[in-house]
């Protein structure tokens, strides 16, 4: 992990051996809108019954929406109603909800929140008022034995716990030091809840640097190399407090002591511009076209310079195996959420089309960001879904073209000043 403090942002690039995988950038001007997983005391506005859902004020520019799956009641308020209670009945104008938020405003639509509230810690997640019990399904049945042992013993009776991945081969100690933590900053939370007045944010997630140290850092990391030296000191003592082990990993780079800035010294620059561009290419020739709208991303495959050796079915096959790997590691690289069609080449053998179906769900397995994937259509279509969170990595490093307002192209001088002709 490379982090590179400048004068508006700090940058944040992960890299597995020299390849950018994940890359995050943190500005002081994001508090508005990069608020996910932030806790609020919100005041409903209006109840929408025909959309199941409902706007809150939350304090930011734009109210944000919760839905109705993801409003908690108490069942005992509503159990004169045949079965779940409408949104209408749960929420009222100008009724206090204690609320997170679940993704972050994008374009012209606000934040969604949820009543669930999840605080997550190093090694578990809290889940306040909640029968919630689960341990991370990427850790071997052994540890999850181990696991669930020492869960029976730490767990408060009135709350859910979340063991996460990185509690593989974590002490009990260390679980119940992050447990008793998290308790602590629920009770803060709930005090400040009950002197609040609506609305009001009564916890904010930490910086981009310590929340991905948080998220990420784990023995698997070679170590994270810092070019700025109070916020070395703060993630240093930071790992030292929640995991000492790995403290001896952080380290800073001195810039007036090296050749090159950190980021030239691990080629991060070259690699993404390559990721802003909108076409990739692959090792044998191949190419990628990556195109977003505001529905969707669309995914084009070309053999382009790849002319292979045998049969044109061959190297379709081999050119649409590359795009998968690919594929996967530009939707992780780009941060690329909602609806994404992928148009690989045809291929008329179904064993083949099986084979980069297989490749492309284990490449997508090493992205920790949920996605759901189709098999290919009668059209020769791969439909799937990656959960958005934020904006995608382009939208972080740019700002909208003040000519063209985004849209790639000018207006002909003169066409747009036109009157419009009667029955057109």
């Amino acid at each position: 992990m490379a982090v590179s403090k400048r004068d508006d942002a700090t940058h944040i690039a992960i890299l597995e051996g020299r390849n950018l995988i994940e890359y995050y950038v943190s500005r002081p001007a994001d508090d508005v809108f990069q608020i996910h997983g932030n806790i609020y005391l919100g005041r409903v506005q209006n109840v929408l019954p025909g959309m199941e859902a409902a706007f809150v004020d939350i304090g930011t520019p734009k109210n944000a929406v919760i839905y109705r799956g993801d409003v908690q009641h108490d069942t005992d308020e509503h159990d004169g109603s045949s079965g779940q209670p409408k949104i209408e009945q749960i929420l009222r104008a100008r009724q206090p909800i204690l609320c997170q938020v679940t993704k972050n405003p994008i374009a012209h639509k606000g934040a969604r929140l949820t009543t669930e509230v999840s605080l997550p810690g190093r090694f578990v997640v809290l889940v306040p008022n909640s029968t919630t019990y689960g341990i991370s399904k990427r850790l071997s049945d052994q540890e999850r034995k181990r696991l669930r042992g020492i869960l029976d013993r730490v767990r408060p009776a009135e709350h859910g716990i979340i063991v996460r991945t990185a509690a593989e081969n974590v002490t009990a100690a260390e679980i119940e030091r992050d447990v008793t933590g998290l308790l602590e900053q629920w009770r803060q939370i709930e005090k400040l809840s009950k002197q609040a007045k609506a609305p009001a944010l009564l916890y904010r997630e930490p910086d981009m640097s310590t929340r991905v140290i948080r998220e990420e850092f784990n023995k698997e990391y070679r170590n994270v190399v810092i070019d700025d030296q109070a916020l070395y000191d703060d993630v240093s003592d930071y790992v030292r407090a929640i995991t000492p082990a790995l403290a001896e990993r952080v380290e800073f780079y001195d810039q007036s002591a090296e050749e090159l800035p950190l980021y030239e010294r691990f080629h991060v620059h070259e690699q993404l511009h390559k990721a802003l561009d909108k076409k990739v290419w692959l090792p044998s020739g191949g190419s990628l076209i990556i195109e977003s709208t505001e529905a969707l991303t669309v995914i084009d495959v070309n053999t382009g310079k790849n002319v292979g050796k045998s049969s044109l079915e061959e190297t379709v096959f081999q050119n649409n195996l590359e795009a998968a790997e690919g594929i996967a590691h530009q939707l992780r690289l780009r941060d690329i959420g909602g609806i994404i069609v992928i148009d690989f080449v045809d291929m008329e053998n179904k064993k083949n089309r099986d084979e980069v179906m297989r490749v492309f769900r284990r490449a997508l397995n090493r992205d920790k960001t949920r996605t759901q994937v189709f098999d290919i259509s009668a059209l020769g279509l791969v439909e799937m879904t990656r959960k958005r969170i934020g904006e995608g990595l382009l939208e972080s490093l740019s700002v909208q073209c003040p000519h063209c307002a985004g849209r790639g192209v000018n207006i002909s001088e003169g066409v747009a000043d036109e009157p419009r002709k009667s029955g057109r």
